[in-house]
């Protein structure tokens, strides 16, 4: 839906669930939009690339670099990613050599053009992938900074699971003019329709043992893969140590951890060396490895928007099923309001109301609200 679009030179918002080619849905419009200048594509120059592309993680980054190198090699278009944790040399001389697509974390690309390393003069093509959380005010200050320094005339694309109001309203300063808005599903925040949700109440010093109690059932092969969900980076550690020493491999990826350490978990995850990862939400957006059947979420995230795409590692694509539990302590039942009040879409979900007859009352009253 989105290609017509984009070839034909428009500014475009994208709205779809996760796992539904998001990436494809902008990246093959921004190779044929370089293919178009054969000047551009013959031969890449040192002094800026074409098509830009901003996504707030460093693993997002990385994968959709990934992607666009190995559709672009087949035309002679390269691809530079640029992100932190990482020393800036290799990305510099990436640069130097000339590239066409740059796919870049806002932090790290900032500091680059400040050294003067690139320039963003010749970009036509911009892209902000998760675009909510691109327009968050964490970042609006960066990405204010970077679009200033983009061609005017330039096409913007922005491309999203959720699209709440606030950033709707936001949207319109980066877009330049009447735009195109392609909607597969809903407007409203919505998890997958393939994935069976599962909301377990149980006492947080319950949860280690309830999550050696599921491996225990739905992992006895020790090969099937598993993603597992926490809050903090501390605790992304101690689930890590503590999943290994009962014998069940384990990796984790989380703020504190080297960008090439973050880098190795990923790949032994996805290859299924490791079956196990533990990880916090830098993880939630973005990563497409389709052979996860299950997603727990240790701790419920700060954000409803989270949980969706949480649960949208599960059940990538078309064809997919899976599973998704959701650990709430009784203290915590307020998380289901608020995804109710964000207007969150839980298709098929059921609670474990086990050894909870102390909150029967508050989870009748969800109900009896059809939440």
């Amino acid at each position: 839906e989105c290609w017509p679009l984009a070839l034909g030179g428009q500014d475009v918002v994208g709205i779809a669930s996760t796992g539904s080619g998001k990436t494809l849905a902008f990246g093959i419009p921004a190779l044929v939009h370089i293919a178009a200048q054969p000047a551009v594509t013959s031969k890449p120059e040192a002094r800026g690339p074409v098509a830009l592309v901003l996504g707030p993680t460093r693993e997002l980054v990385s994968q959709i670099g990934e992607v666009l190198e190995e559709a672009g090699a087949k035309c002679g278009i390269k691809t530079a990613c640029i992100y932190g944790g990482v020393p800036k040399e290799p990305q510099c001389a990436a640069l130097a050599r000339g590239v066409h697509i740059v796919a870049a974390t806002p932090g790290r690309l900032q500091d680059l053009m400040e050294q003067g390393k690139l320039t963003l003069k010749r970009v036509t093509y911009f892209v902000l992938d998760e675009a909510d959380r691109m327009l968050d005010m964490g970042f609006q200050p960066v990405i204010r900074a970077i679009a200033r320094q983009v061609r005017s005339d330039r096409q913007t694309l922005m491309f999203s699971a959720t699209w709440p109001m606030e950033v709707s309203n936001l949207a319109h300063e980066f877009l330049r003019g009447p735009y195109a808005k392609v909607t597969v599903g809903s407007d409203d925040l919505s998890a997958s329709h393939s994935v069976k949700q599962i909301v377990e109440v149980c006492e947080p010093d319950e949860r280690d043992g309830k999550l050696i109690g599921l491996l225990g059932k739905y992992h006895k092969s020790r090969k099937n893969r598993i993603l597992i969900f926490v809050l903090y980076k501390k605790e992304a550690a101690r689930v890590e140590q503590f999943l290994n020493r009962k014998g069940f491999p384990c990796v984790a990826v989380h703020g504190d951890m080297g960008q090439r350490d973050r880098e190795n978990s990923v790949k032994q995850f996805h290859a299924g060396k490791v079956p196990l990862l533990v990880a916090t939400d830098v993880a939630a957006r973005g990563l497409d490895i389709p052979e996860v059947n299950w997603i727990v979420q240790f701790d419920p995230p700060d954000d409803p928007r989270e949980y969706v795409h949480r649960v949208g590692r599960t059940a990538r694509g078309e064809t997919g099923t899976g599973r998704a539990l959701l650990f709430l302590a009784p203290a915590e039942l307020g998380f289901l309001r608020w995804l109710r009040d964000a207007r969150v879409a839980l298709h098929e979900y059921e609670f474990d109301m086990s050894k909870v007859t102390n909150i029967q009352s508050a989870l009748t009253k969800l109900v009896e609200k059809n939440y």
